[in-house]
């Protein structure tokens, strides 16, 4: 059997522009993507701790090292610069695999610096 379990993890993530003119994802700086294992393209799920949106997306990569956390297109409409976001990418294991498993999970400060690993 194959379950759906938490991949990686950015938490704290600050969003720092909102650009609805763009077709649609969210841009993620990708010294943050690279932490974490996340692919451009991959699908992502937002929780924004600002006003209690969730919603799914696809990434693209971002400038490296500007600690970009950009919603587009339509995303933008779920959230404002300055708001706090974490970003969930899940995966399917096999069930003889998940024991051994561990999430990819990080911390950002207050410029999306990487701040710490979590568990």
């Amino acid at each position: 059997m194959l379950r759906c379990m938490l991949r990686a993890k950015i938490h704290m993530a600050t969003i720092t522009e909102s650009n609805l003119e763009y077709e649609g994802s969210i841009t993620i700086d990708e010294n943050i993507l690279n932490e974490t294992g996340i692919l451009p393209y991959e699908q992502v799920m937002i929780s924004n701790m600002n006003n209690g949106e969730r919603f799914e997306t696809y990434v693209i990569p971002g400038r490296r090292g500007s600690g970009d956390i950009c919603l587009n297109g339509p995303t933008a409409r779920k959230g404002v610069v300055g708001d706090k976001v974490i970003i969930f990418c899940y995966a399917y294991i096999a069930d003889d695999k998940i024991k051994k498993f561990k999430p990819k999970v990080i911390k950002l400060d207050a410029k999306n610096r990487i701040a710490g690993k979590a568990r």
